[in-house]
């Protein structure tokens, strides 16, 4: 159980036992009855408890299933993100509940408020045009399951796993722990790199003088090799891709390897030291710049 899922767990047997010992109080001592909705009601002791009942009873229920919904770890990526927003979807309603039942007690006409949202609800809109394009933007993304929680995306040159899916917003993490919140109506022009085939890349350099005809027909082998070392993280040999640059002080040589998404960099950088070993035993040295200086006799 995480730090989190703990936390959750005692927030909601302390509610659970707060409403467990001033329920039966309230009732023995009178200050609660079933009549909540007299027409004179007024602020007293007995509609402080009766606020302060139902508010630890909303957020213990909350708390409850809030956890309930953490206790599953479903490995498909569209199950996690239905848990998710069902969790940021609780929030929201109990936030309504609490507010709608706190004003019964109060003794305010709930039913007048409601026949009056359409025109709060009209002005309102015009303000919270955003919050309202993140919800709508949220729910389009699920639907049409653009991504998931568990996926691997990029978005404004950030790279990152999804991590949590709200009705407002998406969080990103990135390989360093750094975790990026992003409103869902900013969530445009996303590379979704779970749904396609990932590539490790390596450039290597040789000498000119190589024979590279030699070399050429020595890959395969050496590509072979170094995929049977490591099966747990290549999907096939890495593949050969020709001379991809004349420069200075060698021809670069291009590979590539087939990996999961999240062993991208990792992929690398294991393909760069296996082809410089394998390099080395074939008796071929990496080139590196060099600089000649000659002395010159003065007269």
């Amino acid at each position: 159980m995480t730090a989190e899922n703990k936390k959750r767990l005692i927030r909601g047997i302390v509610c659970a036992g707060l409403l467990a010992v001033l329920l039966p109080v309230g009732f023995l001592t009178g200050l609660i009855t079933w009549n909540i909705t007299g027409a004179s009601a007024r602020i007293n002791l007995g509609t402080l408890l009766k606020l302060v009942l139902m508010i630890a009873g909303v957020i213990g229920v909350q708390t409850l299933i809030s956890f309930l919904l953490t206790l599953p770890k479903p490995d498909n990526h569209r199950a996690r993100s239905v848990l998710t927003i069902l969790s940021s979807i609780l929030k929201y309603i109990a936030a309504i509940v609490m507010l709608c039942w706190g004003l019964a007690i109060l003794g305010v006409n709930v039913s007048t408020i409601v026949a009056s949202v359409g025109i709060v609800a009209l002005v309102v809109g015009f303000s919270a045009e955003s919050l309202i394009s993140d919800m709508v933007t949220g729910a389009f993304m699920l639907f049409e399951n653009q991504y998931n929680v568990g996926d691997i995306v990029e978005v404004e040159n950030f790279r990152g796993t999804v991590t949590n899916i709200g009705l407002r917003t998406t969080s990103i993490t990135d390989p360093g722990g750094n975790v990026k919140i992003i409103n869902n109506s900013a969530m445009k022009n996303i590379l979704n790199r779970s749904d396609k085939p990932s590539r490790s890349v390596c450039e290597i350099a040789v000498p000119y003088s190589t024979d590279f005809e030699d070399l050429e027909r020595r890959i395969p082998a050496l590509a072979e090799s170094i995929y049977q070392a490591h099966t747990e993280l290549f999907k096939k040999p890495p593949e050969y891709l020709g001379i991809n640059q004349l420069a200075d002080s060698g021809v670069v040589l291009k590979f590539v390897a087939e990996v999961d998404e999240d062993n991208i960099f990792s992929g690398s950088r294991v393909l760069n030291r296996d082809l410089l070993l394998g390099f080395k035993k074939l008796g071929i040295e990496c080139p590196f710049p060099q600089v000649d200086v000659h002395n010159i006799p003065s007269d």
